[in-house]
């Protein structure tokens, strides 16, 4: 898994002109999906992003989770995450899942985040040709990669 995690004021994912997902104050989560990735892995993962802290608290200090500001959260599939530039100057996507494990695996992603918290979690649509709009809060961008 491959993720960019954006600390935000506001974002939203659009379709045709139709906003899809919403949010305010709370994170920006691209994912990506490896054709190894199993749902431990993608536990491991949400249960970090549930926990990481990257908002401000009352002194400054980036010691606040999603959880601590009753924040929100947006997710959205990128399986470019996955594009290797090594050789040539067209991207490569043969380490990304296939887009039925993808899709599966993507949809355990949302529902695992769901059960795991009260945080509200929108989303875009997988394989969706989405337009992503976003105030980065900071800015503050987090990669992980499991």
């Amino acid at each position: 898994m491959k993720l960019v995690i954006q600390r935000v004021n506001q974002a939203n994912v659009q379709i045709d002109n139709t906003v899809i997902g919403s949010i305010n104050h709370g994170l920006v989560v691209l994912v990506g999906f490896h054709g190894e990735d199993t749902h431990n892995t993608i536990e491991w993962v949400a249960n970090k992003i549930l926990q990481l802290r990257i908002f401000t608290d009352k002194e400054g200090k980036m010691n606040e989770s999603v959880i601590d500001i009753q924040g929100e959260i947006l997710v959205v599939s990128q399986f470019t995450l996955y594009g290797m530039v090594k050789k040539g100057t067209r991207p490569s996507f043969i380490e990304a899942a296939k887009p039925e494990q993808a899709e599966s695996l993507y949809n355990y992603f949302l529902d695992y985040l769901k059960k795991q918290s009260q945080v509200p979690i929108e989303s875009g649509k997988f394989g969706g040709d989405m337009k992503v709009s976003l105030i980065n809060d900071g800015p503050v961008t987090i990669i992980i990669e499991k």
